[in-house]
């Protein structure tokens, strides 16, 4: 698998959607065989993964709406390439 690039756009993996689950009280990663319960961080990241955007564009956006997060771009990072080795998302 190729590093990801900041260049690159994500997208979710065919068959995957975010949505949030009111029973669970958060944001939830649903595909054909489960559900994946996500933590805010995770849910606001993927939140942003639409297909249009670049992972740099994400990390900006992001970095924004938390500046008063200390390396939040390099857990942006980290957490995106966990999904995409995962497969949960997609680069192009």
């Amino acid at each position: 698998m190729k590093p990801m690039t900041l260049e690159q756009v994500p997208r979710l993996r065919r068959g995957f959607r975010l949505q949030f689950e009111p029973a669970q009280g958060c944001h939830v990663l649903l595909y054909p065989e489960g559900m994946i319960k996500l933590n805010d961080s995770a849910g606001a990241i993927l939140g942003q993964v639409d297909g249009s955007h670049s992972v740099a564009e994400i990390i900006a956006d992001l970095r924004g709406r938390f500046p008063d997060v200390p390396g939040i771009d390099e857990d942006i990072l980290a957490f995106m390439e966990v999904a995409h080795a995962q497969f949960w998302i997609e680069l192009h």
